[in-house]
């Protein structure tokens, strides 16, 4: 299912104010995929640019302090609201107290986004394929919001892993929603690829394995029906849990792709800034 988008309930009285580094947003809307899941959505400031795929910080006063963690933007930049995807740590410094904000709280945002997630940090290529695990989603669902993406690629390719099915936050969307979306829809039927996989659950409408697993043993080219990485025709984004990251830059690394930047495209990129474990 997608978030539902609530109005905004009446700002609190007394609010944080924005510094040199830091807007204050209102949080319109939340919703809870699981107990250890959930995505918040705010205003967003009409001088706050990004590219797709970046990251910014977020955050909450604590102690008369910004308490800040890095999280990508959900939302794409042309979005007139920004959104956020988050785990919930019971003893987490941040998201132990932001798994609790309302509708009409206030939430800092940081007004220099950065990453490695954008496609012009990409050589030209013919498919395009978005690796990631839990909230490593996020700035691939901004992504796959870009007309850009389909401009660029004939064929995109997203891989979501979690433990457990209602985890796949953004399914239904991808799903349903976005072929359907009055712009993006059509190239989106036609060249997005959706590949969801679990490690913990049963039988499901997907493969019970890590992605990177599947990648080795070719099960996951299989399943594409095409052949396995190709530097020369293939470019990959990485976003995820530590060991994921370490799996897919060496299984990059072995497949001859090399790491692309700000000043050098190359054929993969990689994301190492994450929310806090």
């Amino acid at each position: 299912m997608s978030p539902d988008h609530s109005s905004p309930a009446a700002p609190a009285t007394l609010r944080p104010q924005p510094t040199g580094a830091l807007f204050v947003e209102t949080v319109l809307s939340v919703h809870h995929w699981t107990e250890t899941l959930f995505t918040l959505t705010t205003t967003r400031d009409p001088s706050f640019r990004f590219e797709n795929g970046q990251f910014t910080m977020i955050g909450i006063p604590v102690d008369g302090k910004p308490l800040l963690r890095a999280y990508s933007m959900v939302s794409a930049n042309y979005e007139e609201t920004l959104e956020f995807l988050s785990i919930k740590v019971p003893n987490g410094p941040l998201t132990s107290r932001l798994m609790h904000i309302q509708p009409g709280d206030a939430l800092y945002v940081g007004r220099k986004p950065t990453g490695t997630l954008v496609i012009d940090y990409l050589l030209p290529g013919r498919t395009l394929f978005l690796l990631s695990t839990g909230t490593g989603l996020a700035p691939f669902m901004s992504i796959i919001k870009d007309p850009a993406t389909y401009g660029r690629f004939e064929r995109i390719v997203l891989t979501h892993t979690c433990r457990h099915g209602s985890e796949l936050a953004y399914r239904d969307w991808i799903e349903k929603e976005l072929p359907a979306h009055e712009l993006l829809g059509e190239e989106a039927a036609a060249k997005l690829t959706y590949y969801p996989t679990v490690t913990r659950d049963g039988p499901g409408p997907w493969r019970e394995e890590r992605i990177t697993d599947l990648i080795a043993s070719g099960a996951f080219f299989d399943d594409l029906g095409r052949g396995r990485f190709d530097p020369a025709a293939d470019r990959i984004m990485i976003c995820g849990g530590p060991e994921m990251l370490a799996d897919c830059r060496r299984i990059a690394g072995e497949q001859g792709f090399d790491e692309g930047s700000s000043g050098k495209p190359g054929t993969y990129v990689i994301e190492k800034a994450f929310v806090e474990k």
